[in-house]
């Protein structure tokens, strides 16, 4: 059965479509706010997000760069009323995986959830980065030390994976903040910190090897 996130803030709309998919065996959690898209995707399964263009809070093309910059790699549907060669070439530059200009024909919306629905069930090349002797699968979101798994929340593996990518470079806050939490203003460095200080536990508690300095007045620097 495929899941999807419906993000339409238009209630009749959001409640047809709602409706008829799972009317189609498809199940479907649907959110009316675009400010909610980043944190439903990043932590629940979902096999496809079809997500409105035009939301209160953060746009659906604002969310979906923001979940493409974080790394998020299942499939996106956007929904617009926008039907201009500018506005499908943005709104594949944004990330989507397919556009679908409203008014729709429903059997076409159900013959593209099904295609991209293959799409994301093919086997796909694991990422593989290694830090040390720390192994990090971005595909599995997985980060190993030898045979032994290191169990990180969500946050804490986009934490370790972008300074992994930035490796003996100081990475600023404010490049964490951005890449990490988006539009979510209420974080604050504090919460950085806290975040930064469990993940350096975990790491130095299997292995010493590897460390993340804090720059004081900048950022922080993994070292390995």
């Amino acid at each position: 059965m495929i899941r999807v996130l419906l993000a339409e803030d238009d209630t009749k709309l959001g409640k047809l479509i709602s409706y008829m998919l799972m009317q189609n065996r498809v199940q479907v959690e649907w959110i009316q706010n675009g400010s909610d898209i980043y944190e439903y995707a990043m932590y629940s399964e979902y096999d496809i997000l079809i997500l409105d263009w035009m939301m209160p809070g953060v746009s659906g093309i604002d969310a979906c760069r923001q979940l493409r910059d974080a790394g998020y790699e299942k499939a996106i549907l956007m929904l617009t009323a926008k039907d201009s060669i500018e506005d499908r070439v943005t709104g594949l530059d944004a990330g989507a995986d397919d556009y679908l200009v409203k008014p729709f024909e429903f059997d076409e919306l159900l013959a593209r959830l099904r295609a991209l629905s293959r799409r994301s069930t093919q086997k796909i090349q694991q990422e593989i980065v290694e830090v040390g002797e720390f192994t990090l699968n971005r595909t599995t979101k997985v980060l190993k030390k030898k045979n032994q798994v290191i169990q990180l929340s969500p946050r804490e593996f986009q934490l370790f994976d972008l300074l992994s990518q930035n490796l003996g470079v100081v990475v600023p806050r404010e490049i964490i903040l951005d890449r990490i939490w988006g539009s979510e203003r209420d974080i604050t460095s504090n919460n950085i910190d806290s975040y930064m200080k469990i993940l350096r536990k975990k790491l130095n508690d299997v292995d010493g090897s590897i460390t993340i300095k804090t720059v004081r007045g900048i950022g922080y620097r993994l070292e390995a």
